[in-house]
């Protein structure tokens, strides 16, 4: 038995209906369809949506089924979270005269480079920047969507290991290497 696909998933607050191998999902932030595997059932108890396996699964497949069970329970665990309260990261830039500034619905990024750097916002993100365009925090619903936009945002300048500047999320940790010794 799948340990998290077992976990009932909270659905408090949202508005969840089941269309056979499809869940409507709606919240005050977004709403959305998540389409399961039809090897996996779907019922809703009391503010509770959980996952079972069906019973009709051929035997090729029956070494899967932990693995699709959680897969699908999270996914659509972290589309529902999405619904409720929007997803959020913080991206940091390290490095003098390194900047970010939003210009509509794009961001242009001063990294040291000969150029500035335009890079578009994808509909369902929004960023945000601070006065000293050091921190940006990026929202969204859809917590794939937002990893990948910051992931791309981090891509363009990485942390080198000896200043330690460049682009990074507030949680990542650069390993400072020390300079040449004597």
């Amino acid at each position: 038995m799948s340990k998290i696909g077992r976990k009932p998933i909270d659905i408090s607050g949202v508005t969840v209906d089941l269309k056979g191998q499809e869940v409507h999902f709606k919240g005050p932030k977004a709403a959305g369809v998540y389409v399961f595997s039809d090897i996996l059932s779907a019922k809703v108890e009391d503010d509770k949506l959980s996952f079972t396996p069906s019973e009709n699964v051929p035997s090729f497949k029956k070494r899967d089924i932990n693995r699709e069970w959680g897969m699908h329970r999270a996914l659509l665990a972290n589309a529902i979270a999405g619904s409720k309260k929007e997803f959020e990261k913080t991206v940091e830039i390290v490095g003098l005269g390194y900047k970010a500034v939003v210009a509509g619905n794009k961001v242009v990024f001063t990294l040291g480079y000969s150029h500035d750097i335009d890079f578009p916002i994808p509909k369902g993100v929004t960023i945000t920047v601070d006065k000293k365009g050091q921190k940006l925090v990026a929202t969204s619903s859809d917590r794939e969507l937002l990893g990948q936009v910051c992931s791309q945002i981090c891509a363009l300048r990485p942390p080198e290991p000896y200043k330690g500047t460049g682009v990074k999320l507030s949680t990542d940790n650069i390993f400072r290497k020390s300079a040449k010794g004597k």
